[in-house]
């Protein structure tokens, strides 16, 4: 299995197909599995990069806090271990704000971004109140019932349930803590002005708490389309996959021919 060294970690990823590079960015205690649909679809035409972040899945724990300014670091150093100078950056929920942090830090090194049920900012109660009670748990060692929980949510066949389950088990529950701990307080809203970068957001219609989420993006990010999944709610990378995976060849394929 293919590793890079990042520090401390020994960090896995995954690089299947040829052509325009995306790297797929993933939310607390999941993994690089939850964009198996993206990976067998979309590297047909491209090279898709998926990696498990520290403390998660394959990837060795890390005695450092992870925070997203970290994490943007290793893709960096990802895309340098692959020899790849740009490449398009997809995020997932809160992959999506590890994302946005990568362009503040490192615009230069993407070709532009895709962010799915993505956010800049966590400011509802509702979601605030999951996240700690995710993050309590992951502290206290309770990754087998969080763990059901979210790949419950997030898969769409029992196989996949079980595969992703195998994969949770394997990460460290403090950084898995950390890394949710970390959402509650990042924000770069402010700062969304100066991502030039052209940005596709996709939501699900069914996706209300995430409604105002959309409404700030798409507000705010100065090249950025908006598209709505019907009959979706959060979970699009596995729930809709086929729409998605639309969409970001439309969307790349659109940019590449300018």
């Amino acid at each position: 299995m293919p590793y890079f060294q990042a520090d401390d970690c020994q960090l896995y990823y995954n690089v299947q197909g040829q052509g325009i590079p995306i790297l797929f960015v993933h939310p607390p205690l999941l993994t690089h599995f939850n964009f198996l649909n993206q990976m067998k679809e979309l590297s047909k035409d491209y090279q898709i990069i998926t990696f498990d972040i520290r403390g998660h899945g394959r990837s060795s724990a890390t005695d450092e806090v992870l925070t997203y300014p970290l994490i943007a670091d290793d893709m960096l150093h990802l895309l340098d271990h692959l020899n790849i100078p740009q490449a398009y950056i997809c995020g997932y929920s809160t992959g999506g704000s590890i994302a946005l942090e990568f362009f503040l830090k490192y615009q230069n090194r993407a070709l532009g971004g895709i962010l799915v049920s993505g956010l800049s900012e966590v400011s509802n109660a509702s979601l605030k109140s999951k996240l700690v009670l995710a993050a309590t748990l992951a502290r206290f060692k309770a990754l087998s019932i969080l763990g059901f929980y979210i790949a419950g949510t997030n898969m769409a066949t029992p196989s996949s349930f079980w595969k992703m389950l195998r994969e949770e088990r394997q990460g460290s529950g403090k950084n898995v803590a950390e890394y949710y701990q970390y959402s509650l307080s990042y924000t770069c809203t402010c700062q969304l002005n100066q991502i030039q970068l052209p940005i596709l957001l996709v939501f699900g219609r069914q996706d209300r708490g995430f409604f105002r989420y959309a409404k700030i993006l798409h507000e705010h990010l100065p090249n950025n389309e908006l598209k709505w999944i019907q009959n979706v709610k959060h979970q699009i990378p596995t729930k809709a996959a086929s729409e998605l995976n639309r969409f970001i060849k439309e969307f790349v394929k659109k940019k590449a021919a300018k």
